[in-house]
């Protein structure tokens, strides 16, 4: 890649990372909260979100150590609810550039989120290395500081303001999503369908008792093999169905 396309890239990413880590800032800090009732240091907990950088596992993290699990406890734990990122792996690997090298999809790997994994996967081309450091440049610090001032001086603020603050985050994932299904039809519908499947989950009566983790994982083999079956796509990525549309419209 060209230094020039490849600053190109890199400073998309920094602008698509900016309101991830606006977004992360705000999670974090309440998560530093949590993590100064456990005795994390304001150091022990930056290093915490720095490397783990999963709210629900940092969350369940944090609660464990307070409540003087074992080692193996949290390790399980850890491994249930961050086990989701195991697919958007598998997926997100088949989006990015075939020039790629191996230790840069290893640190892409390490730092794989729900909203950068968003703005990779909804790219209308491959995700290079550069705009994923772009993202990463600018989410990580944000989701470290947060954490550590949280710790620092996160019971100066009301605990109501912090979880009302925190929303945005939800927000700026919708922000990601609704573009793509603005375009396809079909990607409206499984959007729809994931967000009903989602609630039901979330409230069916032996559903509702699995980690989210592991809701997350069944939810995303059944809904994206479902999609695959009924709209494959092409080599180049385009769903079938529509570009048949596409050129019968031309035509």
């Amino acid at each position: 890649m060209k230094k020039r396309e490849a600053k190109k890239e890199f400073t998309h990413g920094l602008k698509m990372g900016v309101p991830i880590g606006i977004g992360y800032f705000v999670v974090a800090f309440s998560l530093g909260i949590n993590a100064k009732v456990a005795g994390f240091t304001t150091i022990q907990a930056g290093l915490a979100s720095m490397l783990l950088m999963a709210s629900a596992g940092e969350y369940a993290l944090f609660t464990l150590v307070a409540a003087g699990a074992s080692y193996v406890e949290i390790a399980v734990m850890e491994l249930v609810a961050n086990a989701r990122y195991l697919l958007m792996s598998c997926a997100l690997s088949q989006k990015l550039h075939p020039e790629t090298k191996f230790f840069q999809r290893f640190f892409i790997g390490q730092s794989i989120t729900d909203e950068m994994f968003g703005a990779a996967i909804g790219r209308d081309k491959f995700c290079t290395a550069v705009f994923y450091f772009g993202m990463m440049a600018v989410s990580i610090p944000g989701w470290t500081i947060g954490t550590m001032l949280g710790v620092a001086v996160g019971n100066i603020l009301p605990a109501n303001i912090v979880t009302a603050l925190s929303v945005g985050l939800y927000g700026m994932f919708i922000a990601i999503v609704v573009p793509p299904s603005k375009k396809s039809r079909i990607v409206f519908c499984v959007v729809l369908v994931s967000a009903a499947l989602s609630t039901l989950f979330a409230f069916a009566p032996l559903l509702s008792k699995l980690s989210e983790g592991i809701r997350t994982i069944i939810l995303t083999i059944i809904i994206s093999a479902g999609a695959a079956l009924l709209f494959p796509v092409d080599d180049d990525g385009n769903i079938i169905a529509e570009k048949k549309k596409e050129v019968a419209n031309e035509q």
